[in-house]
């Protein structure tokens, strides 16, 4: 392979990485926890869309469990995100693995 043809399919990828980084913007993941009393919906991007809770919630005597719950499916959602974001990757790379630690796109 010649530095030119490694030159466009650095293009190439560059162009790819920017096309997933717009469409995860675009597509929602929910995370949850208690059962569904709090739910946490993120973009691709691992950016918190929405908050939902159950009303039975809303207790001042139960708030370090609300808490509790909110970061449990916040955590929940951004581990969805995490794993959409690295199955998109594989499929644009074409199944190659990166790394340990290395992610992408941010």
């Amino acid at each position: 392979m010649n530095i030119g043809q490694m030159m466009r399919q650095v293009q190439d990828m560059q162009t790819k990485m920017a096309d997933m980084q717009n469409r995860l913007g675009e597509v929602d993941v929910t995370g949850q926890s208690g059962g569904g009393m709090v739910t946490v919906t993120m973009n691709g991007k691992a950016e918190m869309r929405k908050i939902v809770l159950d009303p039975k919630l809303l207790n001042v005597d139960e708030k370090e469990m609300l808490e509790d719950l909110i970061v449990a499916a916040t955590n929940d959602a951004k581990a969805k995100a995490e794993a959409m974001i690295s199955g998109e990757t594989e499929k644009m790379m074409g199944g190659l693995k990166l790394p340990p630690g290395v992610k992408l796109p941010f």
